[in-house]
């Protein structure tokens, strides 16, 4: 029991590594420019790791392509949106937003999408589960223990200190929206909220980056630059101008 829960924790790191990669690199041909697409710091897209293990465990024994395409379809649709509303009530901020799609359901699941994954789920399945499988199978038991515990304590260290800078997001933008205003006022000009700013120095802008930088940490940083659309309802003006800020020097 314990050597299979410690093969899907090496299946669930695999395949959140695949899908940190293809969100990286999809994510980073749009933003022309390279993004850490991951929601923890290092190189991992959690929910599709579990979107691969559910499939695995409750596909494993089924062969036929299009029962697996639907249910990978409608499970992995059911897991997106899920995942968005906790996170969203957990950290009150929105990560990810379909609404330019067509056939989107508030933003936060869409039909391409569903298609994308539910050929994933036949990849997966029929495809590289049965050569990871065997990969796994040959690590001899000392070492699958040491992996697996080393492993698992970079996550979870990992997603701890993701976790806490994130849940005081709204007060590091709320302290960043009075340091903004403290420095504009000091060097005798305005910020207009939400774009650039209108009469306001290319000397002041720099300061502004400079004060910024003590308020909002390198995991809040990462996290605007990585999620496009990241969003924090009441707090979106401030989002765009950190953005703007945060941007090419100009």
């Amino acid at each position: 029991m314990i050597i299979t829960l410690e093969h899907y924790f090496l299946w669930f790191l695999f395949y959140s590594f695949v899908g940190w990669m293809y969100e990286s690199i999809l994510v980073s041909c749009q933003q022309h420019r390279l993004v850490n697409r991951g929601f923890l710091n290092g190189p991992l897209c959690p929910i599709y790791g579990t979107g691969a293990i559910l499939g695995v465990a409750i596909l494993g024994n089924v062969h036929n392509p299009i029962i697996i395409f639907l249910i990978s379809m409608v499970g992995a649709t059911i897991l997106e949106y899920t995942t968005s509303w906790v996170m969203e009530q957990l950290f009150h901020a929105r990560w990810w937003d379909y609404s330019n799609f067509r056939f989107n359901l508030q933003g936060r699941v869409c039909l391409l999408g569903a298609l994308i994954f539910g050929l994933g789920g036949v990849g997966v399945v029929l495809g590289s589960q049965p050569y990871v499988e065997r990969v796994t199978d040959m690590i001899p038991l000392p070492m699958l223990h040491t992996l697996v515990t080393v492993l698992a304590l970079i996550t979870i260290i990992d997603l701890a200190v993701t976790v806490t800078g994130m849940l005081e997001f709204e007060q590091v933008l709320d302290s960043v929206a009075q340091v903004v205003q403290d420095v504009a006022a000091r060097a005798g000009g305005t910020w207009q909220w939400g774009s650039r700013a209108v009469s306001v120095s290319q000397d002041t802008v720099e300061r502004l980056r400079w004060a910024i930088n003590g308020v909002i940490n390198a995991q809040q940083k990462r996290m605007l630059k990585s999620f496009p659309k990241f969003q924090v309802p009441d707090r979106q003006d401030i989002i765009d101008s950190l953005r703007e800020l945060m941007g090419p020097r100009r």
